[in-house]
């Protein structure tokens, strides 16, 4: 069966991060729990310098700042992620586990009632991006792409249009309309390839390997969080 990801004319849907997060929640922290400690030391190769429980402590430092309303300038640079990890240093895996999973369930709410026109919607993207670093850098299958996918391509929608970022149409192999992202009063550049590879596109994520066309930007200016 194939999905529907259209989105040449994006608007804003306020659910749409708590129910990204919330998916990938229901598949992510069980396989968490279900790892030895030593897996946490692998390292990220989509995040060079980091192993997966730097990512992780992260990701749920992130979302913990939203849940209690304590975002500062700064949050998600170099060197805010380095303190907030750094802060974790002494936390059992498990505890990075556990402040990761209150995160994901209780974050979507807050950042649909955020009054800020959806600023902080791409947070949700981001750390299920992370999620998909996590999977790759342990070897398994579904890194970028599972059930959650389609709805991290709306929200990657909303958030490259929002913004009037360089405009894309996008065929996507598997579904069933094509996707438009970035300025929808600009002529768009083209991509045609499989969904997991334009999101990698998208987080400047390795595509070595991927077979897709590009014409009209190259994947550099396409990376959200360069």
């Amino acid at each position: 069966m194939t999905t529907s990801a259209d989105a040449r004319h994006p608007v804003r849907d306020p659910e749409l991060p708590g129910r990204l997060l919330g998916r990938e929640r229901e598949e992510f922290v069980p396989l968490l729990r279900s790892r030895p400690d030593a897996d946490f030391l692998a390292p990220v190769p989509a995040c060079p310098g980091w192993t997966v429980r730097d990512a992780l402590a992260h990701c749920g430092a992130v979302l913990t700042r939203l849940v209690e309303g304590r975002w500062e300038k700064g949050v998600g640079s170099p060197g805010h992620n380095a303190r907030d990890i750094a802060a974790r240093a002494d936390w059992p895996v498990a505890r990075i586990v556990d402040e990761l999973d209150r995160g994901m369930r209780e974050a979507g709410p807050v950042i649909a009632g955020l009054e800020d026109g959806g600023v902080r919607d791409g947070v949700a993207l981001g750390e299920w991006v992370h999620a998909g670093d996590v999977r790759e850098a342990w070897g398994l299958p579904g890194a970028y792409a599972g059930p959650g996918q389609a709805d991290a391509l709306r929200l990657l929608a909303w958030v490259t249009g929002s913004f009037r970022l360089v405009a894309v149409h996008a065929d996507l192999d598997g579904y069933d309309e094509p996707l438009r992202l970035g300025d929808g009063a600009a002529v768009p550049a083209r991509y045609i390839g499989d969904a997991a590879t334009l999101l990698r596109l998208y987080s400047g994520r390795p595509v070595a390997g991927a077979s897709y066309e590009l014409a009209g930007v190259t994947g550099a200016e396409l990376n959200l969080f360069g």
